[in-house]
């Protein structure tokens, strides 16, 4: 018979393609784990790796068994959850990915709350871009993800909790810092800046500007806080999401902030799970603190234009 630990050993050295990388993510010893992944291979009546002393490689029916193997373990990850929701609501660890043009922004914002709210709560928070986190969440990795829509998720539940504008912001010399609003004809006559491919809010203030990402730089940025530092070396200008308005520009005199003509909202901020995840009511919770978090500090900003999702 093949053992939930067996399983959770090959899909270890699967991500790994290294036995005693896997060995050390398993705390057990690297030997131990040969002798239960072989064992698991004389059952099936098949290798699953192909392994010398250089390299480890999965079969072609390995593929296939392991897919299998990740279900099975995702399954069980989830009954264990589906055991700790009779427990105290947000009381079990948690595991949440949050994308980097949320991340700095909202986090600060939210984890005293929780911690207020629920002591008891331990997060094991993971900051990627959105495929990865998304993937890892797929993958029963990540309990939850934080990301900003639109973006492709069809596969999986989202609890929007927060929508907003993009705002341009430029040095305060320019000719354009002091205008109520700024066209999409007037933006493409600007060196705008953005983050490199891969980052949503490319896609998203591209699509509210209706633009094509046409920078004279070479330079590739991937956090706002350094595009800001270009634009105030009055290099170009960039876009940025209200969330991150007053701790990247609020204070900061060399900088200006202006709305964009384009109607909004540019994005929605909202947290995702598996269809059949098992705590929807711990996502709800934290939802629900989302939203009277940002509810109360955020329109402090004179240039907010925020709204609860509904």
């Amino acid at each position: 018979m093949i053992s939930l630990k067996q399983l959770h050993y090959a899909l270890a050295v699967e991500k790994t393609l290294h036995f005693k990388k896997a060995a050390e993510a398993c705390n057990i010893s690297q030997s131990a784990l040969s002798t239960a992944l072989s064992e698991m291979e004389k059952h099936l009546g098949f290798q699953v790796f192909e392994r010398d002393n250089r390299k480890v490689l999965v079969t072609p029916l390995g593929r296939q068994f392991l897919q299998r193997a990740r279900a099975i373990e995702l399954q069980m990850e989830d009954l264990r959850k589906l055991v700790e929701t009779q427990k105290e609501p947000l009381s079990t660890p948690m595991s949440i990915g949050v994308i980097p043009t949320v991340g700095p922004y909202l986090l600060p914002r939210i984890l005293p709350a929780l911690e207020v709210n629920y002591p008891r709560l331990k997060l094991d928070i993971v900051e990627d871009q959105s495929a990865e986190v998304l993937d890892l969440l797929r993958r029963g990795a990540l309990d939850t993800a934080i990301i900003a829509l639109p973006y492709a998720c069809e596969d999986l539940l989202t609890f929007r909790f927060w929508t907003e504008n993009l705002l341009w912001v430029t040095h305060r010399d320019s000719a354009r810092a002091g205008q109520a609003t700024i066209s999409v004809e007037e933006l493409q006559q600007e060196n705008l800046m953005l983050l490199k491919d891969g980052h949503c809010l490319t896609d998203h203030a591209l699509a509210a500007c209706k633009l094509e990402n046409r920078s004279n730089f070479s330079f590739s940025a991937t956090s706002l806080a350094t595009l800001l530092q270009l634009v105030v070396g009055r290099i170009g200008s960039t876009l940025v999401p209200e969330i991150a308005l007053e701790q990247l520009v609020g204070g900061n005199d060399t900088l200006a902030a202006v709305q964009l003509s384009e109607p909004g909202p540019h994005r929605e901020l909202a947290l995702v799970v598996r269809p059949n995840y098992p705590s929807i009511g711990n996502i709800e919770a934290i939802r629900a603190l989302l939203q009277a978090e940002l509810g109360r500090q955020v329109p402090g900003l004179q240039s907010s234009r925020l709204a609860l999702a509904k």
